[in-house]
């Protein structure tokens, strides 16, 4: 039976044999990998890693695919996991994960922010999202681009471009351009943060009014003499601070108590 696609999923199934073949070179899966697709849909990338590892499992919300999933593939071969993946715990699969998906564009924001909860836990992620937001995402200081997204996840991953892929390589064809991304998990020892959640307020406040300068968007937090202790132009506008410079700012607010729990 044709499986008719469903707007409140944001369903694009990718048909393009020669993007899945690319998208599969990249993540290389080897046998024994721990591997989770999310939305597998109807296996334009499912069957070919199931081809390749002992066992996948796949995160499904669309209750007509899971049960074709489940007639597809054995249970010992494929596990499904039913249900919303902005809930899904992915504490209960092993570590050294891998993630993959063609991930729902409606909530690919709120979904990768769930993810770096886990990424202690995670090898690396391979994702199509929509092309605007893997270049918000790897988006350096000083553009449009770059806002809280890009420096709470480049906080957290190595990311890098793979490829761009278009509209009419899925069906329905969406009305956006896509693109696929390797997130990497950056080593404990790299992050400087003495808390993430500070560093978040911090980060959400800065870009809260993009167009406002640091001296007003962080008004309350930081006077004169803490831009001069911390070697910051509070004329800067968030756009233009690299994620050092968030953490320090945290670090530095964290340290004289000024920060709120979270």
């Amino acid at each position: 039976m044709k499986h008719v696609p469903r707007k409140r999923f944001g369903q694009h199934f990718l048909t393009d044999q020669a993007v899945i073949a690319d998208i599969v070179a990249a993540i290389r899966p080897q046998a024994d990998d721990a591997m989770v697709e999310i939305g597998p849909g109807l296996g334009a990338l499912t069957t070919p890693l199931a081809a390749v590892l002992r066992r996948l499992d796949v995160i499904e919300i669309d209750r007509d695919i899971i049960a074709r999933l489940r007639l597809a593939y054995p249970a010992e071969r494929l596990s499904v996991h039913a249900g919303d993946v902005l809930e899904f715990d992915f504490s209960v699969l092993p570590c050294d994960l891998r993630v993959v998906g063609n991930l729902p564009y409606n909530i690919s924001t709120p979904l990768l922010f769930h993810l770096a909860r886990y990424a202690g836990r995670i090898r690396d992620m391979h994702f199509m999202l929509q092309k605007e937001v893997v270049e918000r995402m790897v988006a350096a200081p000083g553009g449009s681009d770059y806002g809280r997204l890009s420096v709470m996840l480049q906080y957290r991953f190595d990311m890098e471009l793979l490829l761009e892929v278009p509209p009419e390589a899925f069906s329905p064809p969406p009305k956006v351009e896509s693109a696929v991304v390797r997130m990497c998990p950056r080593p404990q020892a790299q992050l400087a943060a003495a808390s993430e959640a500070g560093l978040a307020q911090v980060v959400r406040r800065a870009f809260a009014q993009r167009r406002k300068t640091l001296r007003n968007s962080l008004a309350g937090l930081l006077e004169a003499q803490d831009y001069a202790a911390l070697a910051i132009a509070p004329g800067l506008r968030a756009e233009n601070l690299a994620v050092a410079d968030f953490v320090a700012i945290s670090n530095y607010l964290e340290k004289k108590d000024k920060l709120t729990e979270s």
